[in-house]
């Protein structure tokens, strides 16, 4: 049976980025986008593990043991830029996950209403500011959902997460077929 890893990135130590006007946290956005995930991936009876519940967030030491045997894994993540018109989203990966991340960042695009960043939201790891990430060295995806600092971005995240949610286990759990 397939098994799909999901995990939200930072931890309970570290919050990432957080959007200055709301002050909500990337890692407050991540466990979010998990809990629904896992929601939907548990519906449709499909396996997966995740690094925690609720807002329990485990370090990334953690997350990366998880990936072993997985069909696919994700770990969720909000971008964050200086400049608060930055929007999009990408996933980071190895080469063999590009057409995966394609779709999920389709998904997303199409459900918010924003840019593909990258190459129709791929990128490396090794893409821009990014380098040696551990989660996608294990074999991982880090999915970038949208721009945490872009306060349009995180009012389309707050009224539809649930449908951001549900498009990508949509496309997890097609990747288990």
């Amino acid at each position: 049976m397939s098994i799909i890893t999901i995990t939200a990135g930072h931890s309970n130590k570290d919050c990432g980025a957080i959007n200055p006007k709301s002050k909500i946290t990337e890692a407050s956005v991540a466990c979010e986008m998990r809990n629904m995930v896992a929601y939907y991936l548990k519906q449709a009876g499909i396996s997966y593990r995740t690094d925690g519940m609720g807002s329990d967030n485990k370090p990334l030491k953690d997350a990366i043991k998880l990936i072993s045997g997985s069909k696919a894994a994700v770990e969720f993540h909000c971008n964050a830029s200086t400049n608060i018109t930055a929007c999009g989203v990408e996933a980071l990966a190895q080469s063999k996950d590009r057409e995966l991340c394609q779709r999920l960042c389709q998904v997303i695009a199409n459900t918010m209403g924003i840019p593909l960043r990258g190459d129709r939201g791929f990128k490396p790891e090794t893409a821009g500011q990014h380098s040696r990430l551990g989660y996608v060295r294990a074999g991982g995806i880090i999915l970038e959902l949208f721009f945490i600092s872009n306060d349009q971005e995180l009012a389309t995240w707050n009224t539809k997460k649930w449908l951001i949610a549900k498009a990508v286990s949509k496309v997890l759990i097609e990747e288990c077929k």
